[in-house]
């Protein structure tokens, strides 16, 4: 058997203001820095000690892990890679949700948070965030940088990072921790689960709250969906991300 935790980095700043955040790089709120250390203190009392982590290039993300990897009191080393960035938001990137709502309505909305093939419009080339701006990126040739993304695109550019590197550690026997964001977890749960279309409108992932898989030897998992260490707050904790957006509208359930 092989074992997989994914963690979505804990709230962000723009997590708490309720705004598109996608490639943009924004740090952890306070009460983000705690779920992190929770999640860690979550995997040790739990006899998950990672030993082997992967997360993205941006900074929610990266200290997320950092974070949790200490309270979680292992010395697991700790790859990043821009693979693992959350999906590019393009134009909505810095928007408040329920204005987003407000203005395309609310199967628009959905469709850009959570279909498989709807990307946002574009950001401007040069526009707010450009990623050819960032010397984290510089390497990369400009076509690879996205303007927007759909979730298939995420996917598209998940799966060689996963075959290639996370792939090997969970072979290997490693106990292997990959945190990341909304929507690059949601592309590789629906890769391991082989979710259809209409199973992913409703997959949401909340933050700082560790998801074990246990998988079998071709890594097919043994329990679809995995298991959250805390199901009962996971799901609460998911509730609210699917109700984003409307919040400030008065129309919560």
């Amino acid at each position: 058997m092989r074992t997989l935790i994914l963690l979505r980095h804990g709230e962000s700043a723009w997590n708490s203001k309720n705004l598109f955040t996608g490639w943009i790089d924004v740090d952890l709120t306070s009460h983000g820095e705690d779920q992190a250390r929770d999640s860690g203190r979550s995997l040790r009392a739990a006899g998950l000690l990672p030993q082997s982590v992967h997360t993205s290039v941006l900074t929610r993300a990266a200290r997320t892990a950092a974070l949790a990897v200490e309270a979680a009191g292992t010395d697991a080393p700790i790859a990043r890679h821009w693979r693992l960035n959350e999906r590019h938001y393009g134009a909505l990137q810095g928007r408040e949700k329920s204005e987003i709502l407000r203005e395309f309505g609310a199967k628009r909305f959905r469709q850009w948070r959570r279909s498989y093939d709807l990307a946002p419009p574009p950001a401007p080339v040069d526009g707010t965030g450009d990623a050819a701006h960032d010397a984290r990126y510089a390497d990369l040739p400009r076509e690879l940088l996205p303007r927007t993304e759909s979730l298939a695109d995420v996917t598209a550019r998940l799966l060689p990072y996963w075959h290639d590197a996370v792939v090997p550690d969970l072979r290997a026997g490693r106990t292997v921790l990959v945190v990341a964001h909304s929507n690059s977890l949601r592309a590789l749960v629906a890769h391991l689960d082989r979710l259809g279309r209409e199973e992913l409108l409703d997959l949401n992932i909340p933050t700082g709250m560790p998801l074990r898989y246990d998988l079998d030897e071709d890594l097919v998992p043994l329990v679809r969906g995995g298991r959250y260490l805390d199901p009962r707050a996971a799901a609460e904790a998911a509730a609210d991300v699917a109700d984003q957006g409307r919040r400030r509208l008065g129309t919560t359930r």
